[in-house]
């Protein structure tokens, strides 16, 4: 994994990015644990199943692959909102290829 060198307070870091679509994670966000995607100007919180929690993407395939893509990196996804809540750094997490 790479460490980003972001500045940790304000910031929403990019952890991860795949067609068209952005993965973002708060530093110390409320709970349930959940990371923010972007895609076609519209934004979800999903759960670390690739889940909509709040918000919307009306894109079939995007939600698709958002879903493949937490589902594979479960455990790099809660090791980063442990670390969020630390207010460590985070870790970038592969994309989909």
């Amino acid at each position: 994994m790479v460490e980003f060198g972001l500045v940790r307070f304000g910031l929403m870091p990019i952890v991860s990015a795949f067609f068209g679509i952005i993965i973002r994670m708060f530093f110390d966000d409320h709970n349930p644990p959940h990371f923010h995607a972007e895609h076609g100007g519209q934004e979800a919180e999903c759960d670390f199943d690739g889940a909509v929690i709040v918000g919307q993407i009306s894109s079939a395939t995007a939600r698709k692959l958002i879903r493949q893509w937490a589902r594979l990196h479960r455990a790099e996804l809660e090791a980063n909102w442990k670390r969020s809540k630390q207010l460590k750094t985070l870790w970038q997490i592969p994309p989909l290829e």
